[in-house]
């Protein structure tokens, strides 16, 4: 029966991928159509960001605590509709700010409730695999929804992408109310495996003490510092063209995530599949190679083609990660009652770097009329993040460069 279950808990990761996000990188197109600046933009992106900020670690500790992990995905995810579709009727500053502060805080929730919900009906033995197919359906999600937006808004213009996001949400509820809850093990989905040990409290400074937990943060935090924003300012440099290009924006947009998407599929499969026989922490590797070269591509991007390159880079990275990340943490913390806490820590110091990069290349173009800096300088970021997994992720993981633990 719990075959019915994981086979839900996948089309839930396949609706819910175009929710978790709200509007994404439609949202500088849509803000662009209203005259609003790169760095009003960036900004506002930021406060969302940061907004998610405050609620990702204590999302985690929820989520350790609660029997109600069904209830959390569908209450963010109907807080998240609403608050984008506020947009639409009113596009003012005060209503853009207020939802993606709704936004961010709704969807920090919704990663690692998934999380837990899927180890606490596959266990340990199961989650990697499991993982796999939930990355792999939540890309084909966004991809075809990237598809469906490509051709709403060549025929109908960007605010379709508002309708597609509502049935969506519509779709993720019905699918969370499919698994049964009964089949959930909230005790394995914290990361005890036998109901009779002791629950020890969370303890927020005795999981910073976790060095490899550090380290991996760190590096996380660069990674989306440099990556975050890459994909909006390829976006917003289109939107901004005035050379004449043969895509709208809004179709532009949703080919960049579709792009990327189609590459996440195989990748995150690969990875759940690889991952016993050369380690996380070498897959984690290639994700941070990739990305140096994805800002350096970008940055030398004259027209609107060079998205397929630069997306498919992105794809291999989001793909490994979106596998690896969640593998290492539970693994790491298998049995101290605090995975989804930890996992959360990890999303937190990825949250800061992703709400800071909107800002960051925002003020870098709007400072230096160039494009081609801003990739640059994310370039570079990316190589400090590469460098500190090398010199330090070796020493305090050795194991996860190998194999991981079973």
């Amino acid at each position: 029966m719990k075959l019915r279950s994981l086979q839900v808990l996948c089309l839930l990761n396949f609706f819910i991928a175009d929710v978790r996000d709200g509007l994404g990188p439609f949202l500088g197109i849509f803000l662009v159509s209203h005259h609003w600046q790169a760095n009003e933009i960036g900004l506002v992106m930021t406060v969302g960001g940061l907004a998610g900020l405050l609620a990702t670690f204590p999302s985690g500790m929820i989520v350790d605590a609660t029997r109600y992990k069904r209830l959390l995905i569908i209450t963010s995810s109907v807080l998240i509709t609403f608050s984008t579709l506020a947009l639409w009727y009113f596009p003012t500053s005060a209503v853009v700010i207020l939802s993606q502060i709704i936004t961010g805080v709704a969807a920090a929730i919704i990663a690692p409730a998934i999380a837990g919900i899927t180890l606490g009906i596959t266990g340990q033995k199961g989650f990697l695999d499991q993982m796999g197919r939930n990355e792999a359906f939540n890309h084909s999600g966004n991809m075809a929804v990237a598809v469906l937006a490509a051709l709403t808004c060549w025929i109908w213009g960007t605010g379709s992408v508002f309708l597609l996001m509502t049935t969506m949400a519509v779709c993720t509820v019905i699918c969370t109310l499919g698994i049964n809850k009964k089949e959930i093990d909230h005790n394995v989905a914290r990361g005890i495996e036998k109901q009779d040990g002791p629950v020890v409290p969370v303890q927020f400074f005795a999981l910073l003490k976790r060095p490899e937990l550090a380290v991996t943060g760190f590096t996380l935090l660069l990674f989306h510092l440099a990556n975050a924003a890459q994909l909006p300012m390829l976006s917003m440099q289109v939107a901004s063209s005035t050379s004449g290009s043969m895509f709208t924006p809004g179709t532009y947009a949703a080919l960049t995530v579709a792009i990327s998407q189609a590459v996440m599929i195989p990748v995150a499969l690969l990875t759940a599949r690889y991952a016993s026989q050369y380690g996380y922490g070498r897959l984690i590797l290639i994700a941070l190679i990739v990305l140096p070269f994805r800002a350096a591509i970008a940055s030398f991007g004259g027209n609107e083609f060079v998205l397929f390159p630069v997306q498919a880079l992105d794809g291999i990275a989001a793909g490994i990660l979106g596998v690896a990340v969640p593998g290492l943490i539970a693994s790491l913390f298998n049995g101290t009652g605090h995975i989804n806490a930890a996992l959360g820590l990890v999303m937190l110091l990825q949250g800061v770097g992703a709400s800071l990069s909107p800002a960051l290349a925002g003020a870098i173009v709007s400072y230096t009329s160039s494009w081609s800096f801003a990739f640059i300088t994310l370039g570079v970021i990316a190589l400090c993040a590469l460098l500190i997994w090398v010199i330090f992720g070796r020493l305090v993981l050795k194991h996860y460069f190998t194999l991981p633990k079973s």
